[in-house]
C-alpha cells in the first residue's frame, strides 16, 4: 500500500464503509454517519469526500439503477498496518516495545490483551 493517509473525516467515512462489510449505498452510508457518528454531511460534501477517497484508491463508486454504491478497494487491515507502522516510527522511534510500554504504563492493557500479545510473540519463535 502506498503512504496516502486519510484526513480525520475521510478515516471516519472509511470506518463506516469498512464496517458495512459489503458494498453500501451512498444514502445508507450517509444514514450510518448521521446515526452512529453524528455527522450530517450534505450530498455535495459527501460527493467530495467520496471523490477524494476514490482518487486515493480506497474506494470505487458505481451506479445500480438509481442508487450509487461504494465498493472497498483498500482493506482496513492494510490501512491500519500502514498507520500503525508510521505512528510507531514517529512516536516511538521505530520501537514497538516502547508502544507496549506506554500502553502498559497508561493502564490500557488488560490481562487478556497481555495474554494475546504473549501468544503472538510466542508464535514468532516457532
Amino acid at each position: 500500500m502506498d503512504n496516502r493517509e486519510l484526513s480525520a473525516a475521510e478515516a471516519l467515512i472509511m470506518k463506516a464503509i469498512w464496517d458495512a462489510k459489503q458494498d453500501i449505498s451512498v444514502i445508507e452510508l450517509m444514514k450510518v454517519l448521521k446515526e452512529d457518528y453524528g455527522k450530517d454531511y450534505k450530498r455535495t460534501t459527501m460527493a467530495t469526500f467520496l471523490l477524494r477517497l476514490s482518487e486515493k484508491d480506497f474506494i470505487s463508486v458505481y451506479k445500480d439503477e438509481r442508487l450509487s454504491y461504494v465498493h472497498v478497494e483498500k482493506q482496513e487491515e492494510e490501512y491500519r498496518a500502514m498507520i500503525a507502522k508510521k505512528d510507531v516510527d514517529f512516536w516511538f522511534k521505530g520501537r514497538p516495545s516502547d508502544l507496549f510500554a506506554t500502553l502498559y504504563n497508561s493502564g490500557s492493557l488488560s490481562k487478556e490483551d497481555a495474554e494475546q500479545i504473549r501468544g503472538l510473540l510466542n508464535d514468532m519463535d516457532d
